[in-house]
């Protein structure tokens, strides 16, 4: 049995997600943390915790966005990725996540609150099924994609990754 991106689109009954990608929400926390005990730029309570199955492709990665929350990524299979973040000082850092510690890959990667950050997928015929853990849990108001033009603007030393993954 091939199990391609088509079979695991299919047998983990995944949707396309905005950022690009393939996803399906596998937990949400049924405890929630009110507003008053969160950071000012939530505005709302928020659910402890969620997580999701993520997959991309080389058609379909993840594009430049941000969350409010931390986000933790972890490896399943398929091929290894590069994960890209810029953060609020404007540093690029790449994490490679995968199956080959020798070649320093990682099983969990962890993206700060407020950094954009997008993957791609190092086979550009192939996929990366990962999940991602959001805390305090992911609500779309958290989120934003981001915009070419600003992203050049506010980050040009950044050009050549910021094109490949924004539109």
């Amino acid at each position: 049995m091939v199990r391609d991106a088509a079979y695991w689109i299919e047998r983990l009954e995944l949707e396309k997600h905005p950022e690009g990608g393939y996803y399906r929400e596998t937990h949400r926390s049924i405890e929630t943390i009110g507003a008053a005990h969160l950071p000012e730029r939530y505005g709302a309570d928020r659910r402890i915790s969620t997580a999701i199955y993520f997959l991309i492709t080389g058609d379909r990665p993840s594009r430049l966005h941000r969350l409010k929350s931390e986000e933790i990524w972890h490896f399943y299979t398929g091929s290894s990725v590069a994960l890209h973040m810029i953060n609020a000082e404007g540093r690029h850092s790449r994490l490679r996540l995968g199956c080959h510690p020798e070649e320093g890959e990682v099983f969990q990667g962890i993206i700060h609150a407020g950094a954009w950050f997008g993957a791609l997928v190092d086979d550009p015929d192939g996929y990366a099924l990962v999940g991602c853990t959001v805390a305090p849990g992911f609500d779309f108001d958290d989120f934003e994609m981001g915009d070419r033009a600003r992203l050049l603007d506010a980050y040009p030393q950044h050009r050549q990754i910021i094109e490949l993954l924004s539109a």
